[in-house]
């Protein structure tokens, strides 16, 4: 009995002994872990000290690089509004010579020297027919000129004849031989404009070295009013840049349909201060210019009624001017401001003094100076139409017949 509990006691020790070598190499290994991790932490960093202070390699080589392999689509609406009208977009150079005694001179073989000018400018074709290309750009950019020539997108020169031009719009038509001509742009509706809407400026700026050159901005106003040599033009301001030799060039909506034509830039304020202005690029509306090359195309020129003023918003007007220097009522709140008025307007003829105020015109509410003109524009010469104004205090109302002559004395 004895010698089973001391066997007993022997098993039992055995076991004990079991369970804590056990325990002792289980906390060996996790310590071993633990000082192999931080072995391994200090290998890797003697190897980055190490790999930090190897000399540079000398061999260049394997400095190349290479270009990925992966076709990334880029393609967007404004690329394809431009793609749509790029080739239709040309470069205009027109050439005007010297005095005509100096050129009589040079033909009979004299010494004298024939001096001549070139302008440089854009257009856009928007009509092939009959193996003929019409193309229309801005009127001062051919004025005067003896000699007009075509630059095609795809490099390629043609002559140009003029169809028509009108100084007052500041357009006019050309038109060339249409054996390279690819493609024609198209017009869209400029009172479908929306300020804020994006659109792009294609032409030449600086010349035809940087043809089909694009910008793009968005519409700041649907319909400007500014003074121009030939009057007040309405236009479409935008603040996509427009530089020199853009004239005459296409403004394009997403679409990529021609919504106005490039014309001018306001570049400083003119005040004296040399202050430098930017973005503000003013295009003829689209709308405007289809009637006008139209009567271009026809005619050869357009006579137009005009009433031989300046006018003003009256609501640029102050409260205290309205009072005290055009004296009407307070209840008058729209209207166009006579500002000046030529010896020949039919405005004056009628009556109608300086700072007298136009409400209706033809029967139609004048709330500006773009009402008026707009409205004008629909009438010709001969037309007689009711005029509506304020003269102080007293609300008249005159027949004027509208003439030729006031549009002559504003283009001279």
């Amino acid at each position: 009995m004895k010698d089973n509990n001391t066997l007993n006691d022997q098993l039992r020790q055995i076991k004990n002994n079991t369970t804590n070598d056990k325990n002792i190499i289980t906390k060996i290994a996790l310590v071993g872990l633990g000082f192999g991790l931080v072995g391994g932490g200090i290998a890797a960093g003697g190897m980055n000290w190490y790999q930090n202070h190897q000399a540079v390699t000398t061999n260049n080589a394997v400095g190349t690089a290479t270009t990925s392999k992966m076709n990334v689509d880029v393609n967007s609406q404004t690329t394809k509004a431009f793609n749509s009208v790029k080739n239709a977009v040309v470069s205009v150079e027109a050439y005007s010579s010297g005095g005509s005694s100096n050129t009589i001179q040079a033909l009979l073989g004299g010494n004298a020297e024939v001096s001549s000018s070139k302008s440089e400018g854009s257009g856009v074709i928007y009509k092939k027919a009959d193996n003929t290309a019409f193309i229309v750009t801005n009127n001062h950019v051919i004025s005067g000129a003896d000699k007009i020539e075509i630059i095609l997108a795809n490099g390629k020169k043609a002559k140009a004849t003029k169809v028509g031009t009108d100084a007052v719009s500041d357009l006019a038509v050309l038109k060339i031989n249409a054996k390279n001509v690819t493609q024609v742009a198209t017009f869209g509706n400029s009172n479908n404009i929306k300020v804020g809407e994006t659109s792009l400026a294609i032409g030449s700026p600086l010349g035809s070295d940087y043809a089909t050159s694009l910008t793009q901005g968005i519409i700041s106003a649907k319909k400007r009013t500014i003074d121009t040599t030939g009057g007040q033009a309405t236009v479409i301001q935008t603040d996509a840049a427009i530089n020199p030799g853009n004239s005459g060039g296409p403004l394009i909506n997403l679409a990529g349909q021609v919504i106005g034509i490039n014309s001018m830039k306001l570049s400083s304020t003119g005040s004296g201060d040399d202050t430098t202005v930017e973005g503000m690029g003013f295009a003829i509306p689209s709308n405007e210019v289809v009637s006008i090359i139209n009567d271009l195309v026809k005619n050869g020129s357009i006579k137009r009624p005009a009433l031989g003023v300046s006018v003003v918003d009256l609501n640029y007007v102050s409260d205290s001017d309205r009072k005290e220097l055009l004296k009407i009522p307070e209840s008058v709140q729209a209207g166009a401001v006579i500002a000046k008025l030529n010896d020949n307007s039919p405005l004056s003829k009628a009556g109608i003094k300086t700072y007298d105020v136009i409400t209706k015109f033809d029967g139609k509410e004048v709330s500006d100076a773009t009402d008026l003109k707009e409205i004008l524009n629909k009438h010709k010469v001969g037309d007689k139409v009711k005029v509506e104004y304020y003269h102080e205090n007293d609300k008249k109302t005159v027949e004027v017949t509208l003439s030729l002559e006031a549009t002559e004395q504003a283009n001279k």
